[in-house]
Formats: structure tokens, sequence, C-alpha cells
């Protein structure tokens, strides 16, 4: 016997999701106050002739959607909305600096990372390059899994590769 309940709970879970999928559009809304005082909605931006304050909601930050140039910021050469930009809030400016200082800092770790394993990568060379001009012999497991000992071609193709990486990382 067949229970009717799951795809009843299938056919809910389903109604709900596409619900969902259909209500995202909606958050990429803009709302104003038009010059006859009422509200209106849309997914673009408004005219130019609406000033700043009359703009109750803009879509969210990750959204493409920007509110175009007034004439009066195209002309004097200014970004877009400088002209008529509420002042700065304290807060986002301090979350901004905060986050290029982060930036910054991720940058140094980066470099100095690098730094590090440029510094690294000459003393294996170094150490390689004695190695190979000393006259030791010097074996390698090839494909089969065999030892084998490298001839006078191969150790001086290892002696010139070593001697290439030294002028590369050890500056």
């Amino acid at each position: 016997m067949f229970s009717t309940s799951k795809p009843r709970q299938l056919r809910g879970v389903l109604l709900a999701l596409t619900v969902l999928a259909l209500a995202l559009p909606c958050a990429a809304q803009w709302k104003w106050r038009d010059a006859q005082g009422r509200v209106q909605y849309s997914d673009r931006p408004p005219p130019n002739d609406v000033r700043d304050r009359d703009i109750l909601a803009r879509p969210a930050a990750g959204s493409a959607a920007q509110r175009p140039a007034s004439p009066a910021s195209a002309s004097t050469g200014a970004p877009p909305g400088a002209a008529s930009a509420p002042t700065s809030d304290p807060a986002l400016e301090a979350r901004k600096r905060q986050a290029e200082a982060t930036q910054d800092q991720g940058k140094r770790d980066e470099e100095a990372r690098a730094a590090r394993q440029k510094v690294e990568n000459c003393a294996r060379a170094k150490e390689y390059a004695r190695t190979v001009e000393s006259g030791q012999r010097i074996s390698r497991t090839n494909d089969k899994g065999e030892r084998e000992f490298l001839d006078d071609a191969q150790r001086t193709r290892e002696s010139i590769r070593a001697r290439e990486i030294i002028a590369s990382d050890c500056r």
C-alpha cells in the first residue's frame, strides 16, 4: 500500500521552492517617490530628475544596477552620485578602512611568503648543484621503479638546469 502523504509533501516543497525562486527578482527593485508624491517601483533606476532623498529603496549592494550620473556631475567630471551624495557614514568608512588594511596585510603576507619560498628554492638549487658537480653517483627511479644512474650527459644537463634556477631565484 502506498502512502499519499509523501507525494503531497514533495509537491508542497516544490511549490515553496518555486515561490522562492520567483520572488528573487523582486529583491532587485528600486523604490522612489515621483514629483506627484506617488511611490514608484521598478527594476531600473529612477529618472535623473528624482532627488536622492526621494529614493526610498535601492537594490542590494551586489546588484549591477546603478543610477545614471546626473547632468551636473557629468558636466563637472565628478563621479556619479557625487553631486548629491549624502554625508558619509563613519561606521561604513571605518569598515572600509579596516577591509583595506586587511587586504594590504594579506598582500604583505603573500609577498613575504613568496620571498621565503624563493630563498628556500635558492638554497635547494645550490645544494643540488654542489651534489651534481661533486662527482658522486646520482641515481633516480624510472617509471618501472628501477634504479638508474645519471651518465655524464645527464649530469651536465642537470648542472646547467641547477645553475639556471640559481640565476633566477638567488638574486
